[in-house]
């Protein structure tokens, strides 16, 4: 490493894959619901959505921030 060289990976190094982190936050009370998936399909993100809809009462409002990726924009999702 040169002095002001940003550190870069190794020729050795091994990327491990990545995890989704879905988590709806209850803001009046400051509980956090989570729920951890190994693979990042809508498949799990409906088993999300069907485990917080059961968690909320049913008169409280659930809002949605969701970024822009495909998963999010399946017809399953949509329903």
């Amino acid at each position: 490493m040169l002095p002001g060289t940003p550190q870069r990976a190794t020729h050795d190094y091994t990327r491990h894959g990545t995890s989704s982190l879905y988590a709806a936050l209850d803001i009046t009370t400051g509980k956090v619901t989570g729920r951890l998936h190994a693979r990042h399909r809508a498949i799990e993100f409906t088993k999300f959505l069907i485990a917080t809809d059961q968690e909320v009462p049913a008169d409280l409002a659930v809002h949605l921030v969701m970024d822009n990726v495909s998963t999010h924009k399946t017809p399953a999702i949509k329903r």
